[in-house]
């Protein structure tokens, strides 16, 4: 290490690449740096797919859930693939989240923000970096962003053109999700444009139908009565976000604004640190702690009271309304156990974050075939006990975060439908982690609907 590093290390000055002067886990091998390096240069080179106003007003609205003010909806896939970025899947993807907004709106009383893991979640941690199958050992597939799925030496093989593919299948995706939502596929005046056929139950399709038919009776009498319609109902924003693990793509996309005298991450508006490279000494919490991005944490129970104020002392050192979100991830049956003594380590430390729920990855399990699956009863039972617990210790439960798909895929048992794991061989698509379908998706909205906190 040079004097320079040393110097920087001790002053804590920060730049884009800091992050490399500290252990980085869950970063993938190139064999060829000069390749490596150009297409890092042509990245850097290339327009941010978001902009810097979009990422301050998320950071306002994060703010008012972190009071209690609205509520934070995100979901998406586990694993973004390029194959995923055709409008019929964007399409069907954002009319979910918008159709659980929808239900949270009515039930919650409250605005819903809604932040979908899509444009640039394609990379993904692993357990091991290698795997072995019938005696060959190859790399680990770690996202579209890094190598690919199928099982041989080439495409395993980390490739650093795929970092440019990522960055163009991200721009796309919002690219469109910005068309629909300008062209009024949001508007709450036209449910029509949220098909309802998916719905195979009765009673959840009727449920949401007086749900969109109450909203649309409000909108109307407030249009008549004031003679003004209600912008809100026509123009929904999403904004963007991805689990920010592949740090020099990360870097490549960071930029300095002089008008704002910041460092903002463009690839997207809200990045996240995982909870398998959350360490406070770590690289990805050195590159967060200088973006002016709002930025999320995982934790779970291996995140012990110390190492959660060390992460916000680090991440959040002028304790700045809406710029952290703690994501906590228990399982069902540790929740009630670990959650209280989190929220207490928060309270001591004197800052404020905003707390969101991500029910799924505590509660994978494995069938008896060895299909890894989430029962929606017990990602029920842990939202409905992180309301509780917040509650009880007089916190605020500002958002959930989800794992799910527009599709009619069968990953999650149970729900409306009943589905068991003898069904899960029907419609198993996800490379990585299973998803709820869109009408668990749906029965699970309207489930937190109904939890309506008194604060």
């Amino acid at each position: 290490m040079t004097a320079h590093m040393n110097v920087a290390m001790d002053s804590g000055v920060w730049t884009p690449d800091s992050w490399q002067r500290f252990p980085a886990l869950q970063q993938p091998s190139y064999r060829d740096p000069q390749q490596l390096a150009r297409v890092l240069g042509e990245l850097a080179r290339l327009p941010p797919i978001v902009v810097s106003w979009e990422v301050d007003q998320l950071r306002d609205e994060l703010a008012a859930a972190q009071r209690g003010e609205r509520f934070l909806l995100q979901g998406g896939d586990c694993a973004e693939g390029f194959t995923d970025c055709d409008s019929d899947t964007i399409a069907r993807k954002l009319k979910i989240l918008l159709q659980m907004s929808v239900v949270l709106l009515h039930g919650l009383k409250k605005p819903v923000i809604r932040v979908g893991r899509f444009a640039g979640q394609f990379a993904k941690p692993r357990s091991a970096d290698m795997e072995t199958r019938d005696g060959t050992t190859l790399p680990s597939y770690r996202g579209d962003l890094v190598n690919r799925a199928a099982f041989t030496a080439t495409d395993r093989e980390p490739d650093p053109e795929l970092l440019l593919r990522g960055y163009e299948r991200a721009a796309l995706t919002l690219n469109f999700v910005r068309a629909l939502v300008d062209g009024g596929f949001a508007d709450m005046h036209h449910p029509e444009y949220w098909d309802l056929g998916f719905l195979q139950h009765a009673r959840l399709r009727d449920g949401y139908r007086k749900i969109i038919d109450s909203i649309s009776d409000s909108l109307d009498f407030y249009a008549a009565i004031s003679g003004s319609p209600v912008h809100e109902a026509t123009q929904a924003r999403f904004y963007a976000s991805h689990e920010g693990l592949h740090l020099l793509y990360e870097q490549a996309q960071t930029r300095y604004l002089k008008r704002r005298q910041r460092w903002y991450n463009l690839s997207t508006h809200l990045p996240w640190i995982g909870l398998r490279t959350s360490q406070p000494d770590g690289a990805h919490v050195e590159y967060f702690r200088g973006i002016a991005n709002p930025v999320a944490v995982k934790v779970g129970e291996g995140t012990d009271p110390e190492t959660l104020r060390g992460l916000i002392r680090v991440l959040n050192p002028d304790d700045e309304p809406g710029r952290l979100t703690l994501i906590h991830r228990f399982g069902a049956k540790r929740i009630d156990a670990a959650l209280p003594a989190m929220i207490r380590a928060v309270r001591d430390s004197g800052r404020k974050v905003l707390w969101v729920c991500d029910p799924m990855h505590g509660n994978t399990e494995t069938t008896a075939l060895g299909i890894k699956t989430r029962r929606f009863e017990s990602i029920l039972a842990e939202v409905e006990s992180a309301f509780r617990i917040h509650e009880e210790s007089g916190s605020i439960l500002g958002g959930v975060h989800f794992e799910l798909t527009g599709d009619d895929v069968t990953e999650c048992t149970g729900g409306a439908r009943g589905l068991t794991d003898a069904d899960l061989a029907r419609a198993y698509h996800t490379a990585v982690d299973p998803r709820l379908n869109y009408e668990q998706a749906l029965e699970l909205a309207m489930q937190i609907a109904r939890q309506r906190p008194r604060r």
